[in-house]
């Protein structure tokens, strides 16, 4: 009896004593949203700048891609249909969706940045609503995990020079550097608290690997061995196409922004198609296609390719990898000092705090304008304490300008950090005359007293059509 008590018991508390000794998995992040390359861009046909990389990168090196939309495009042209505002907005985001699942990508966020058409950045960050908008994209990075982020580049050159465009490149470079974090946002890594607690989110501080950009500049050849360079020419080997032929057919859904030449290449045969791709003043997409390098948590080179090597091991140090160049923001022991302001006084300042001094950046400061347009030249004036307060502003332009503002003397007042607006009326020009004129170069200069205090130069190209400054 006393045995079989013993058995009885035994037998009873075995299951117990197993379970006990049996772990207990946590949850671990969610899978379905791990991506290789997170590309963060503006607006709902943005991705179109980086597709026939994102075709090598999805069929060929089977690399998960997820795509961020900081805008929904609602302030854009439609040359498809009627609809326009918010309910344009609410058609971009379909076209940008069906676009990215042409090539497989269904793993598609968009923040609340409003589409901001201007040429200057700042302009953009301040009607996205900058940090909110920030930190839904360091949440997104912490729920991807990518090894490396795509984005537009932070940097102003004469094309479309897109201030949202840039801004996307801004957020990007931010939420690269904040994702690994666990201070920036904390209460997206904080455990939940209770069941169904609504605030703490339970991700892992996440630091992506690299970060590349491409720019909307007319001249791309500028960019050459700035960061790697892939063929859109080269034939796929599991599509059996060139990469930018299946680009070509992911742009197909944008109709509202370019219907025309989306039939026109529609209607072309494989033949004329790639006849007019191979002509460089219709093609889409350069040859080859430059990805510029902005900085690695990782030993790399520029030029060296994005995959395999995101997997190296970190260096001693861990530091970010970027690539060499000087810094940018003067120390400059001048009581006062006149410098040309935003953006691209932000622009200094951002390169040196993020560690993109490589950045390639226009040797003298240049933007587009339409012809017979007001152009404004922002200044920052920056005095230190006990100097000399009345300054003299002089603008040298060429024939035709006119000065609206912003020249003579002035009284500062007794703080640090002062901002002057120059403004002058551009000329108005032949259309005929237009096309090949050289850029018309701005020159603000400043003194007080009989020194001088510096100047700023602006090179600005005169176009029929250009987005407003």
């Amino acid at each position: 009896m006393r045995r079989f008590a013993t058995y009885f018991l035994f037998y009873l508390f075995l299951p117990i004593c197993t379970a006990a000794q049996d772990a207990k998995p946590l949850p671990a992040p969610d899978e379905r949203y791990k991506a290789d390359i997170l590309l963060v861009v503006a607006h709902p046909d943005d991705e179109g700048a980086a597709t026939p990389y994102l075709a090598r990168a999805i069929y060929d090196e089977h690399k998960r891609v997820a795509v961020v939309f900081t805008t929904r495009g609602g302030s854009g042209g439609n040359d498809y249909s009627r609809e326009h505002g918010p309910a344009l907005a609410d058609i971009r985001e379909q076209e940008g969706r069906r676009a990215c699942a042409t090539m497989g990508i269904t793993n598609v966020w968009f923040l609340d940045g409003k589409d901001t058409a201007s040429q200057n950045v700042l302009n953009s960050l301040a009607n996205w609503g900058h940090g909110a908008n920030l930190e839904a994209l360091v949440r997104i990075v912490r729920l991807t995990r990518p090894e490396v982020i795509l984005s537009w580049l932070p940097s102003i050159f004469i094309g479309e020079n897109h201030g949202d465009h840039q801004a996307s490149g801004v957020l990007a470079t931010e939420a690269f550097d904040s994702a690994g974090d666990p201070v920036a946002f904390p209460a997206q890594v904080a455990g939940a608290s209770k069941r169904l607690e609504p605030y703490l989110e339970n991700l892992t501080p996440w630091q992506p690997k690299k970060i590349y950009f491409f720019s909307d500049a007319s001249d791309e050849k500028q960019f050459a061995g700035k960061g790697p360079a892939y063929s859109v020419k080269e034939i796929s080997p599991s599509q059996k196409k060139p990469y930018w032929r299946l680009a070509l057919e992911a742009a197909k859904p944008h109709l509202t922004q370019f219907p025309g030449e989306i039939h026109r290449l529609s209607d072309l045969n494989e033949e004329q198609l790639e006849k007019l791709m191979s002509d460089p003043d219709h093609s889409w997409w350069s040859e080859p296609m430059t990805l510029i390098f902005g900085k690695a948590t990782v030993p790399t080179q520029p030029t060296d390719p994005i995959f395999p090597d995101v997997e190296q091991r970190k260096g001693p140090s861990g530091s970010v990898t970027a690539g060499g160049g000087s810094g940018v923001v003067s120390d400059s022991t001048q009581p006062v000092i006149l410098e040309l302001g935003d953006p691209w006084h932000f622009y200094g300042a951002f390169r040196h705090a993020h560690k993109l001094t490589n950045l390639p950046v226009a040797p003298i400061p240049e933007i587009a304008i339409k012809d017979g347009s007001i152009v404004g030249i922002p200044l920052v004036i920056t005095r230190k304490p006990g100097a000399a307060r009345e300054i003299t502003v002089k603008v040298t332009a060429p024939s035709g300008w006119k000065v609206l503002s912003g020249e003579g003397k002035f009284l500062l007042p007794d703080v640090e950090m002062n901002y002057l607006r120059v403004e002058l009326q551009a000329p108005q020009i032949a259309d005929n005359e237009l096309k090949g004129r050289q850029p018309d170069p701005i020159v603000v200069s400043g003194t007080a007293g009989d020194k001088s205090i510096g100047q700023a130069e602006l090179r600005v190209f005169l176009r029929s059509s250009a987005l407003p400054q």
